[in-house]
């Protein structure tokens, strides 16, 4: 990881480390309770949308369709939500704001990796989910099947 801001991004949870690309870093997000759900920040420090350089912007189209595409490859996602939601960084205690994405794969049939069934029972509805509790074993196989598409 080349960013130390993203160093500390990943101490403040937002997930385990996946891949970078030269202006992106991608987290697996500590909740799976929507299989492949990613956390991307930038690699630099940074608050506003609107002051990504063009060359971030171009590096981070790549990146979502290099993210979507080992999705759907992984685990047929069928399709997905992207958000940057910034709220909590203003509450008490948190780290300074830093630009970053929410990448939340949807499914509208049920995923099986290893024995767990992953299921989207809001498909098409945007609903907060409860954490799905998962094996080290089974994030890391979530991990791995990721990675073999996006390298």
């Amino acid at each position: 990881m080349g960013c130390d801001y993203c160093s500390k991004l990943e101490e403040y949870n937002f997930g385990d480390f996946l891949w970078e690309s030269p202006f992106w870093i991608v987290f697996l997000a500590p909740n799976q309770s929507n299989l492949g759900t990613c956390v991307i920040a930038l690699k630099r420090k940074e608050k506003f949308l609107s002051d990504v350089t063009p060359e971030e912007w171009l590096d981070f189209v790549e990146l979502v369709n290099k993210l979507e595409c080992a999705l759907k490859n992984s685990f047929n996602a069928t399709m997905f939500n992207w958000g940057t939601l910034m709220n909590s960084f203003y509450l008490e205690d948190t780290l300074e704001p830093h630009l970053h994405w929410h990448f939340i794969p949807r499914y509208n049939h049920e995923v099986e990796l290893e024995g767990v069934i992953f299921q989207d029972p809001f498909f098409g509805y945007m609903r907060p989910r409860p954490p799905k509790n998962i094996s080290s074993d089974i994030r890391h196989k979530i991990q791995e099947k990721i990675l073999r598409e996006l390298k």
